[in-house]
């Protein structure tokens, strides 16, 4: 435990339900006031689909922002979330955003040779 020469303070560890970690191992960490939290059961895609989350805000938002303090902060995550699910594009989605729906499709025929015309 070098958390205290590096001047780190540490609040929580998310770690997941794997057998590899004991019960001492929470007990050293309750000991040194760091709250464990375990992930949710039987969900082995979580961290794959959180670690993607945090990529993306980290390169399209934190590495082209200033961020002058923690309002700011939790004021820029909170626009990039609501970015991130209403407005931006996911192509798992077909392109469209997580909480808008999809534009219904085009089925009548002179609309589709409408749309090349310019």
């Amino acid at each position: 435990m070098d958390l205290h020469e590096a001047d780190a303070k540490v609040k929580f560890l998310i770690r997941d339900r794997d057998a590899r970690y004991p019960a001492t191992f929470d007990t050293v960490l309750q000991a040194e006031d760091i709250e464990v939290v375990q992930t949710g059961v039987r969900m082995p895609r979580m961290n794959a689909i959180m670690e993607r989350w945090v990529r993306t805000c980290r390169t399209e938002l934190l590495d082209r922002t200033l961020i002058w303090n923690r309002k700011h902060l939790l004021h820029a995550l909170r626009e990039y979330e609501q970015f991130y699910n209403v407005h931006r594009s996911h192509r798992s989605l077909q392109n469209a955003a997580p909480l808008r729906s999809l534009p219904e499709p085009i089925t009548e025929p002179a609309r589709l040779t409408g749309l090349n015309a310019q």
